[in-house]
């Protein structure tokens, strides 16, 4: 299964509103690929923006996968990639 840079958004929008408690609705995120620092995103909440590294978005897109499609999957499952836009695969 692969979902597109939409859903990876809105993985990322959904976590980190959970995290800070916040309406997914007041998170905004920006997602990027750099040589150095791999896939990151800036995100931000109330005006205040935070980094975070592969590791969160993978984490990210597992919460997602359960809460939204009803499937556990681990992060060795989920391989992030980059065209045209960024993606990630989810191995059944």
């Amino acid at each position: 299964m692969r979902i597109y840079m939409d859903e990876v958004i809105n993985a990322v929008c959904y976590h980190m509103a959970d995290r800070k408690d916040v309406p997914p609705t007041s998170v905004e995120a920006q997602l990027s690929w750099d040589e150095e620092l791999g896939f990151t995103a800036e995100v931000w909440i109330q005006g205040r923006s935070q980094y975070l590294v592969e590791a969160n978005l993978l984490e990210a897109v597992e919460q997602y996968m359960y809460k939204h499609y009803n499937r556990r999957v681990f992060r060795s499952q989920i391989k992030l990639g980059l065209d045209d836009e960024i993606w990630a695969d989810i191995e059944d």
